[in-house]
């Protein structure tokens, strides 16, 4: 388990005020100027060499991102943009942080945005979240009154501001091109790239796009060492994550622990274990919604990391784990996440648009057992027909959890489909 003298974020759960004074009670702003005066190559090898990969679902390499943006500033400003649009089911750890250590996300954007020449940041956070914009903004105002934003922002040198835009409730704002057009007043609908957002983002000008937690994890990279970040976890999943724990478990939770942790450790030692006891265990989905279900045969001594996951056909996404009990329905619960791919759809490119809807009228036909059982090749090759065919990766999570289904359950929706007939 992970130390306490480890965890990065020490509030998570508010039981501590999120104002200034307590944050810089628990270390945040500390010697902010100095790791900006180190310079933007100094921070950027940092990132690199601690190992941090995107904590949004990706799981891209976080310096190397930062390193993609022109290192000279042309007549096209930079700005970074950070997705608080957090709307994946099963997820809720960034609002953790925007309402309960904001100032370690806000001190976070100032270190990142001057390692990428950026002068301006923008927060796009997620409709619903109005409790956690609200402390945000509070937040900032704060951060702006004691001098640690604005001109010489933190007494560095760099003049900086953030600003946050509040959106309206799209999941596929989520998508980082998709929020660029939203941020810039239009349709939220994803861009072909390239361009990628680093030549050409925001207003057209170089824009890296981080998640919350990215972002909220590097002022503590900086001050302890890259070498102390990379110490923990694993080779290539290095570092601390926060686990949000949802579903049938007796203890619902959001709890940070080190990248590679036994998911049976997650379940039984922090959320309380399965209802019913382990052997109760049906499924798990370890990433939130967007990825495929594992059984509870490759629960056992499951690691909880990218590549793991990956290897399973499966993946960490957002380290979002909905864990389900014998008493689920396990093909109604995948028809009802279909549904929510189909509704959030843009509807922009045609494999999306027509194969989602198509996709759950099926599921919807299989949670019922009025289907035919060759039916279930013709729905696992149209979802193979969708994954990977679109601009953005809303195809591929409408796709995988379907995929999944069928790889581990095939027998649960041939059981039911027999019963209907007979």
């Amino acid at each position: 388990m992970l130390k306490n003298e480890d965890r990065i974020f020490t509030n998570i759960y508010g039981n501590n005020s999120w104002n200034l004074t307590s944050a810089r009670r628990r270390g945040n702003w500390d010697s902010t100027d100095i790791l900006v005066k180190k310079g933007r190559d100094w921070i950027i090898n940092e990132m690199k060499a601690s190992g941090l990969r995107g904590r949004g679902g990706a799981g891209f390499p976080t310096g190397l991102k930062w390193s993609f943006m022109p290192k000279e500033v042309s007549d096209r400003p930079h700005y970074l943009v950070v997705n608080a649009d957090e709307s994946e089911p099963g997820t809720c750890k960034d609002r953790e942080i925007l309402r309960n250590e904001p100032h370690q996300f806000i001190e976070g954007c100032l270190l990142a945005s001057f390692a990428m020449n950026a002068h301006a940041c923008y927060v796009y956070v997620r409709g619903e979240y109005i409790h956690e914009r609200i402390v945000l903004q509070n937040a900032i105002n704060e951060a702006y009154e004691a001098g640690l934003l604005g001109k010489n922002a933190s007494n560095s040198g760099w003049d900086f501001d953030i600003y946050v835009h509040h959106g309206a409730g799209a999941y596929i704002c989520g998508e980082e091109t998709a929020l660029l057009e939203s941020l810039e007043g239009k349709k939220g609908m994803p861009r072909l790239k390239p361009p990628f957002p680093a030549n050409c983002g925001l207003y057209g000008c170089p824009t890296t796009v981080n998640n919350v937690e990215s972002i909220s994890v590097a002022p503590e990279i900086l001050r302890r060492g890259a070498s102390w970040f990379s110490s923990l976890g694993k080779t290539n999943n290095t570092g601390t994550k926060l686990f949000c724990i949802s579903g049938h478990v007796n203890n619902p939770c959001n709890i940070e622990e080190e990248m590679g942790v036994p998911l049976r450790d997650l379940i039984e030692k922090h959320a309380g274990g399965v209802r019913g006891g382990w052997d109760n265990l049906l499924a798990v989905i370890p990433g939130g919604s967007s990825v495929p279900c594992l059984p509870a045969s490759q629960c056992q001594d499951l690691s909880m990391d990218f590549d793991s996951l990956k290897e399973l056909k499966s993946g960490l996404g957002t380290a979002a784990v909905i864990v389900m009990d014998k008493s689920t329905d396990i093909i109604a619960a995948i028809a009802r996440l279909s549904y929510f791919y189909k509704h959030e759809s843009c509807g922009q490119c045609t494999p999306c648009r027509e194969g989602t809807g198509w996709m759950w009228r099926v599921m919807e036909r299989f949670v019922s057992g009025k289907a035919e059982k060759s039916e279930i090749d013709l729905l696992l090759e149209v979802s193979t027909q969708v994954e990977g065919h679109t601009i953005c990766a809303l195809g591929d999570a409408a796709a995988w959890p379907i995929q999944g289904l069928i790889r581990h359950f095939r027998h649960v929706i041939e059981e039911r489909i027999d019963n209907q007939v007979s």
